[in-house]
């Protein structure tokens, strides 16, 4: 567990939030989300091996291996009240893993909350190609702004950060193969308005997923919204604050949160 968290776990009774990042990317995404998010609940970014402090560790290209070793390895946490947050691929993994615990009759989050993907029966919106040039897979991620500007700015992080991007595509196109059951989990899915790589009616077909309460937010800014929309954080808060009081019992003998579908 320890490898994967880079924070530890609360006492039980405070509701965790576990963060998953988008490819490429690691557990430092949310670096300072915890003091900006106004919700009484502790942020657990979840690093994953080959990045960052990981970096020496073989990378994940088999989602389903993947998932497997993170319910192994969280499953402790797991069992307490919990939330699965994710930003593009860090959303493909959160749901994975959440239908893996469902099959299994494993606790259930309280809510999965994601972003920046499109639903899992749709197609893959970048190519996995593992023979593409590097140029050629820079600019079709350019093109659909699924690259931080920044790294535009600096050829030496670009280069280091392609090899994590190519492993984590081939991942990402695996989301076809993951179970569709629909979950007894509410579900709360952030699309950008400008996002060019996942449309907002892409996003909005995540609410065949959920059986209970499910909700589409559009938010300004592209697929890169949580960075640049300020007024993100705020929203999620407030999505995150229904779920503070989350019973310890399981999650079929939880009431149903409240709200409205809507999206």
């Amino acid at each position: 567990m320890k490898r994967y968290l880079t924070r530890t776990p609360p006492p039980p009774g405070r509701l965790r939030v576990f963060c998953f990042p988008y490819a490429g990317g690691g557990a430092s995404t949310y670096a300072g989300w915890q003091r900006q998010v106004t919700a009484d609940v502790e942020l657990l970014p979840v690093q994953l091996p080959g990045r960052e402090g990981r970096m020496a560790e073989p990378r994940f290209t088999d989602l389903h291996a993947l998932v497997a070793e993170l319910d192994a390895e969280l499953g402790p946490e797991l069992d307490h009240p919990h939330v699965l947050y994710g930003h593009s691929m860090g959303a493909l993994i959160a749901f994975a893993l959440a239908q893996c615990r469902h099959a299994r009759g494993a606790r259930l989050p309280e809510a999965l909350v994601l972003g920046g993907h499109r639903a899992p029966h749709l197609p893959a919106p970048l190519p996995d190609e593992p023979d593409i040039a590097d140029a050629d897979l820079v600019r079709i991620l350019d093109a659909y702004g699924g690259l931080p500007r920044i790294l535009l700015d600096h050829p030496e992080w670009l280069a280091a950060l392609l090899p994590i991007v190519r492993d984590d595509l081939r991942l990402c196109a695996a989301a076809h193969t993951v179970a569709r059951t629909p979950l007894p989990v509410a579900l709360h899915a952030f699309g950008g308005a400008a996002d060019r790589l996942v449309t907002v009616p892409e996003v909005r077909e995540w609410a065949r997923y959920s059986t209970r309460e499910s909700e589409t937010v559009v938010v300004s800014g592209g697929h890169f919204f949580p960075r640049e929309e300020p007024g993100f954080l705020d929203l999620l808060s407030a999505v995150l604050r229904r779920y503070e009081s989350a019973p310890v019992a399981a999650p079929d003998e939880a009431p149903e949160p409240a709200g409205a579908r809507r999206g």
